[in-house]
């Protein structure tokens, strides 16, 4: 038989970073300083996929915008989504700096108020009655405690996941995560028992259902998406939980009523249901949670990115206080678990998003932006879908809009149009323009970045030869 060769995985965190319109890019942007930089950087960074090579070199980041070494500076509507309150807020590192003055550090075995005070302001604010809490320093390692937890409630190790979903690094993260990207084969066997299932994505419905919208989608589809996923459960009969992202940050929304049904099933066959609210919570949907949208209550939430403000990294786990049984074992453990430094970070980023009212601010610019984007599409033939929540945008490029053939190339054009206009973003799934604004930004931050969008796109359309 012959030996089948390594396959490249398919990108979906992001775009190449070695196409040609990367390295035309480079060359008409970068400055000596820059390649120098990047060139030392190859040197000593082991490779990956997305995040290498580099793009450029930050120099500089501040409130919504982000500056390189070429001077050029850019809106950032990406910011792997830690930037909530935007970058250096001014109170976070007042706040960080007083916290290293008193207390720079708290051996675990210890107790501390400013954890303890970021674990009472969590359980306050989260939904239903999570009034349990762990920190890690990431959320790949939070996702990886909460799976513990699942396991040590139900006595099973199953969990279900969805294909395309992204839940972090680590052979557990991986595991239930379902990006090829992350799962390749060169890697070896990962966690035995993480069954997957298709996802919700009506504009491109995974089970064949036409993308009709709202109430008439359901009429006709029943939400398949979701009953399937009670439908493996019931095969399964022993699914310590099921792992989810409650929206997309692809992005994607569940169609009405799909996370009362799943959580129903859940209840139903004794499984508990995890929420990974890592790049979604803390305001970016226009609600606190994502999951509030919807109604519907996790066992277990996670959180991370911005719960650190974009200055420090800390990520923290929910739960219900009956999930509390592991009292003679280690589920985490971290040497900065209970960090007085991170802990006051937190705390102090979600005072600030409450005082400053950006949970309010992203869900009447998210809705703002979103009609506008609308309104592209009328004007655009390459537009073939607009979707999200608050903060959470998409923009998914198409060759026909009938046909919704994906336009992976048209889209990475588009791509560095805007970052040579000074916007910043990231490409999903190949072909979604993923907008990420931080919670801080104005209207004219917001009609800016439709200006450079609309023009790009223009110009992109052109040269592709598409016409209305």
């Amino acid at each position: 038989m012959q030996k089948m060769k390594n396959q490249t995985p398919t990108l979906s965190e992001g775009e190449s970073n070695r196409s040609k319109k990367r390295a035309q890019w480079e060359a008409e942007t970068h400055n000596t300083k820059t390649r120098v930089i990047l060139e030392d950087d190859s040197r000593y960074f082991l490779s990956q996929s997305v995040s290498s090579p580099c793009l450029s070199v930050i120099a500089k980041a501040e409130g919504a915008y982000i500056e390189d070494t070429n001077g050029r500076r850019y809106l950032d509507f990406h910011g792997n989504n830690v930037h909530h309150i935007g970058y250096g807020h001014p109170e976070l590192k007042k706040a960080i700096s007083e916290q290293m003055d008193v207390l720079p550090f708290a051996p675990r075995r210890f107790a501390c108020d400013p954890a303890l005070a970021l674990a009472k302001k969590l359980v306050e604010i989260s939904p239903g009655e999570l009034s349990k809490v762990l920190f890690t320093t990431g959320g790949s390692d939070a996702i990886e405690v909460a799976l513990k937890i699942a396991r040590a409630v139900t006595g099973r190790h199953k969990t279900i996941s969805f294909w395309d979903a992204f839940h972090g690094s680590g052979f557990g993260a991986s595991s239930v995560g379902g990006e090829q990207l992350f799962r390749s084969h060169i890697i070896g066997p990962l966690l035995s028992g993480t069954e997957h299932v298709a996802p919700f994505a009506c504009y491109r419905c995974p089970y064949g259902y036409p993308d009709l919208n709202g109430e008439a989608q359901i009429e006709i589809c029943k939400t398949t998406c979701a009953n399937f996923v009670r439908y493996v459960l019931e095969k399964e009969g022993d699914v310590a939980a099921v792992i989810a992202e409650p929206a997309r940050a692809v992005p994607y929304l569940p169609p009405p009523g799909y996370w009362e049904t799943v959580r129903q099933a859940c209840n139903d066959n004794g499984t508990l249901l995890i929420f990974d609210e890592i790049p979604t919570g803390l305001g970016k949907t226009g609600k606190m949670f994502a999951c509030e949208h919807d109604a519907v209550v996790p066992d277990i939430l996670v959180l991370g990115k911005a719960l650190g403000g974009g200055i420090l990294p800390i990520a923290a786990v929910l739960a219900k206080a009956e999930l509390d049984v592991g009292g003679e074992f280690a589920f985490g453990h971290y040497t900065h678990e209970k960090n007085p430094v991170t802990a006051k970070a937190a705390l102090t980023t979600i005072e600030i998003i409450e005082q400053e009212g950006l949970v309010e601010n992203a869900a009447k610019l998210g809705k703002y932006m979103l009609e506008q984007l609308k309104l592209l599409k009328v004007e655009h033939p390459s537009i073939g879908d607009v979707r999200g929540r608050g903060l959470l945008l998409g923009v998914e490029l198409v060759l026909n809009q009938k046909e919704k053939t994906p336009a992976n190339d048209l889209a990475e054009d588009v791509l560095y149009r805007c970052l040579s206009k000074g916007l910043s973003f990231k490409i999903s799934m190949g072909n979604v323009l993923t907008l990420s604004p931080p919670l801080i930004i104005s209207k004219a931050q917001i009609d800016l970045s439709l200006s450079i969008i609309n023009e790009s796109l223009c110009e992109a359309e052109n040269l592709f030869g598409l016409v209305i």
